[in-house]
């Protein structure tokens, strides 16, 4: 999720895997995958980057939570008695 500001300096939030183009005409127009569309004051790099950082975090919960998961299972298995 990447938080943006409308036009009217409305804040809100927008799942950026739903972003299917982005426009600068010489507004920045967001066209979501559902052809809805947002007009936000931030210019395409700063959403391209916004979307980027919102997606290293995504990947690095993930791993994360795999290592946790592996952790858990090496506990488990030195805990079974053979």
């Amino acid at each position: 999720m990447i938080k943006l500001t409308k036009l009217n300096d409305v804040l809100f939030v927008l799942n950026a895997d739903l972003i299917e183009t982005i426009e600068a005409t010489p507004d920045t127009i967001i066209t979501l995958l559902n052809g809805k569309k947002f007009v936000v004051k931030e210019s395409i790099e700063e959403i391209v980057e916004k979307a980027i950082t919102y997606q290293q975090r995504i990947s690095r919960g993930i791993t994360v939570l795999e290592n946790i998961e592996v952790l858990e299972n090496v506990e488990t298995s030195e805990n079974v008695e053979e």
